[in-house]
């Protein structure tokens, strides 16, 4: 077990872009793709994921200096500090949960498949991260690994079902076919997202609003392409953290840039992904008659470059900033993390059918409920922290994080794993509802694909 395990860290620790082509690579040959074009999927892949990367890098690049200016400019005090998910993914692989979540991962992936509760095949193995971060909190909450470890299971239960369920929607309006998004962060603002539109549905007037970025661009042509929103929210976010002329354009280039350059970046790690696809499809068919669609899962960077999303996102990096000193009870300090707001939005544009209007009104009301959410979290991220020996930024008493620290799942999950034993077996029986009911969707779609196929 000691040597699977060190294998598993030892893949991981290459990072997605190295990480990501061995798996497609290994899964292509699985497939009987050929060994040749197994390759070039993952390569191209691994491409993908290095150009989404730069991407990102430059915009987080040019977000948290912008945001530190804000936060320095306005004189912010605040006493938790957001040090970013990359600190919250080292603490919860350094955690004991963390050292199982892999290969347990895996096995609860490959059982939900064989009982037909699931049709993604995750092989975003970094993201598992997520779940072996809620695990981590309620161990420390319950002081329980038996606990932590349950419920770092049932976060990716309830996960694989909602990427399920969103899949559908993702490809019609990320136009991401066989792809669904198994992640912890992303996909936990998918109920609220459901819940907020409906209640917009019962409102008269304001459910006729709809901001279509598609719909602006054809009525004001180039004024309404992405490159053009990018760069007029880059340079108004440039404004109000005080920056020079220069800065303040440099910015807004830079914004622009980025809406233009991620679709491209996912567009060619979609390019890689296809044939494996495919040849995941025509597996399934041929061998299990009884199974609906399949889907690849993916890490949700793939699905920020709508223009909605990263607009949106945009829209709320200065409001996420003023939000946190005007909420009551907010103790957290926004800044590492500002730049992650776009993975919040990746499933929510889906559920609203890419209205922007309905988007930003979810956005700020799951940002404000966020911060809360971390507030309350950042005593136990901080004691997990501190339990991984990671080194806290210099005179900070308290930590958090937007992603997952601000994750209304994993606070869901932790204070129900805190009632003990019982609320453990209420999040088990939701799991399980949510497992079996994903199941009879699933015959269903299977049913009806075999009737037209038979025809």
């Amino acid at each position: 077990m000691d040597t699977v395990l060190a294998a598993f860290k030892f893949v991981q620790g290459l990072g997605p872009s190295v990480m990501m082509p061995i798996i497609i690579f290994i899964l292509g040959v699985i497939l009987k793709t050929g060994v040749g074009k197994a390759i070039r999927a993952g390569l191209t892949v691994g491409i993908g994921f290095i150009g989404l990367n730069l991407v990102i890098g430059l915009m987080s690049s040019n977000l948290g200096p912008a945001a530190q200016q804000m936060v320095e400019r306005y004189g912010l005090s605040l006493s938790v500090i957001d040090v970013g998910w990359p600190a919250a993914a080292a603490i919860a692989f350094a955690s004991t949960v963390g050292t199982v979540i892999i290969p347990l991962c895996l096995l609860i992936n490959i059982i939900m498949l064989l009982t037909n509760t699931t049709q993604t095949v995750d092989v975003d193995i970094w993201d598992y991260w997520h779940f072996a971060f809620t695990g981590a909190l309620v161990a420390i909450i319950t002081d329980s690994q038996i606990f932590g470890i349950i419920a770092a299971v049932l976060n990716m239960i309830i996960i694989m079902v909602i990427a399920d369920y969103t899949a559908p929607a993702l490809e019609k309006t990320n136009d991401l076919a066989g792809i669904s998004l198994p992640h912890g962060f992303s996909g936990a603002y998918v109920p609220i997202a459901l819940i907020i539109n409906k209640m917009i549905d019962m409102i008269p007037v304001v459910r006729n609003i709809n901001i279509d970025l598609n719909k602006i661009q054809n009525k004001f042509g180039v004024f309404g392409e992405p490159v053009l929103v990018g760069s007029v929210l880059g340079l108004i976010i440039g404004i109000v953290a005080g920056y020079d002329i220069g800065p303040v354009l440099t910015l807004g280039i830079t914004l622009g840039g980025v809406l233009v350059l991620i679709p491209k970046m996912a567009a060619m790690l979609m390019e890689g992904l296809l044939p494996i696809s495919d040849a995941a499809s025509e597996f399934i068919e041929k061998r299990f008659k009884n199974r609906g669609k399949i889907y690849i899962g993916l890490d949700s960077a793939i699905g920020i470059g709508h223009p909605i999303t990263l607009a949106v996102s945009l829209i709320l990096v200065p409001l996420t900033v003023f939000m946190a000193v005007i909420l009551p009870g907010n103790k957290v300090l926004p800044f590492a993390d500002l730049a992650v707001i776009p993975f919040m939005f990746v499933l929510i544009i889906p559920m609203v059918n890419g209205n922007g209007f309905r988007a930003l009104v979810t956005g700020i009301l799951t940002i404000a409920a966020g911060l809360l959410i971390a507030t309350n979290l950042s005593p136990l991220m901080t004691t997990a922290a501190i339990n991984a020996k990671f080194k806290m930024p210099e005179g900070a008493m308290a930590i958090s994080s937007i992603c997952d620290g601000a994750n209304p799942l994993t606070w869901a999950i932790v204070h129900l794993s805190d009632i003990g034993v019982i609320g453990v077996c209420i999040l088990a029986a939701v799991a399980l509802i949510m497992a079996v009911m994903n199941r009879k969707r699933i015959m269903k779609e299977a049913d009806e694909l075999h009737a037209v196929n038979d025809n």
